[in-house]
């Protein structure tokens, strides 16, 4: 039925535009090939969604004396989901990030394809998207979602967390804790610093509008990317969008990824700074996590190298080294000057040169 009603827009003058992703048949694709994880019974899962709200909740008055930031009350709760309902929430956003990107692409082609043609087309890319988050739906523990559509909110995914205890063989609840920690310290970043969630989205927006090519550079640039396409493999590649990019969308990428180096390097030194306080096992913990991280199988490897996750990884060594340099050097509250502006925010080059972020900010060496 939703089918036959989109078709039915799609040929209706003044009607919804043609749907050129089908993200409803992206969330079907994607719930149905994720495998949905442990075995668990009814009773057991009722208790790991306890025990989680529990950690979450444990969680935030640790961070936020560490960090020395605070949310406002009010914000949304912890969500603790499964599988198949991160798939639906990282569908949604993605959707919102993508809507710019493709009313560019599809406004400057010319000639508008037939509503069937339209629909088959959304039903492909809605199944490689879908296709997409079923992989990423098993390695993803937890999340700061920052839902542009909507309200952002904190995910913790179940499955994953109980899964990687296990294959850790470590302490539950410390494990759980652990977690938490780190992902409410997204959450304390996004909910103490409010411009710094419009900041990601805008500029994450305006990025992939600028990646995307007009309807008349498609077949050139899916041409270049085809012929390209082998130096994304390479050793060192940052993934795909290696074969694409301008000198400047690379500077546009590597400042977005110096904030996201800052982000997830700021989450693992405030979770490992409270953890000796609170988890007793936390040095066993980060041990056997660091192994794991290091050692995936080599299909698991060559597909995070295509998909740029490779990259992620580097995210959390370089903005940790940044975070404790500047810390070390100047303390904690002038570190915290990071979150005033978008100016205040690490350059790419200051990642690596945390006294050259001190020397610009504060104004001393």
């Amino acid at each position: 039925m939703a089918e036959s009603t989109d078709r039915a827009h799609a040929e209706t003058p003044g009607g919804p535009p043609p749907q050129y992703v089908d993200w409803a048949f992206a969330k079907a694709t994607g719930r149905r090939l994720v495998n949905p994880g442990p075995r668990v019974s009814g009773h057991e899962a009722a208790d790991i969604v306890g025990r989680l709200r529990e950690v979450a909740l444990a969680a935030r008055e640790p961070i936020a004396r560490t960090s020395r930031l605070s949310s406002p009350e009010g914000v949304a709760p912890v969500l603790i989901v499964d599988r198949p309902g991160w798939i639906d929430a990282n569908v949604d956003s993605m959707q919102s990030l993508m809507a710019p990107v493709i009313e560019k692409i599809t406004s400057g082609a010319k000639t508008t394809p037939n509503s069937t043609a339209t629909a088959i087309g959304g039903k492909v890319t809605g199944a490689e998207a879908g296709a997409l988050m079923s992989f990423l739906a098993s390695k993803i523990l937890g999340q700061y979602d920052l839902a542009p559509q909507g309200t952002p909110r904190l995910l913790l995914v179940a499955p994953n967390i109980v899964a990687t205890e296990r294959e850790l063989d470590v302490d539950p609840h410390d494990f759980r804790l652990w977690v938490a920690m780190h992902e409410e310290t997204h959450r304390v970043q996004f909910t103490a610093v409010p411009w710094l969630r419009d900041h990601l989205v805008a500029r994450t927006r305006e990025l992939g509008t600028d990646l995307a090519p007009t309807g008349s550079e498609l077949a050139s640039r899916m041409q270049e990317i085809a012929r390209r396409l082998p130096e994304a493999f390479q050793p060192g590649s940052q993934g795909l969008s290696e074969v694409f990019l301008t000198p400047e969308q690379k500077e546009k990428v590597a400042q977005i990824t110096a904030v996201m180096s800052l982000l997830e390097g700021h989450a693992d030194v405030m979770m490992d700074d409270v953890g000796p306080q609170v988890i007793p096992s936390v040095a066993e913990i980060r041990a056997k996590f660091q192994t794991k991280r290091a050692g995936a199988g080599s299909l698991d490897r060559f597909i995070r190298r295509v998909l740029g996750l490779e990259a992620k990884m580097r995210q959390y060594k370089d903005g940790a080294v940044f975070v404790r340099g500047v810390v070390d050097r100047v303390g904690l509250d002038d570190f915290n000057a990071v979150w005033t502006s978008p100016e205040t925010l690490p350059t790419p080059d200051e990642i690596a040169r945390p006294a050259a972020w001190i020397e610009r900010v504060h104004g001393r060496s």
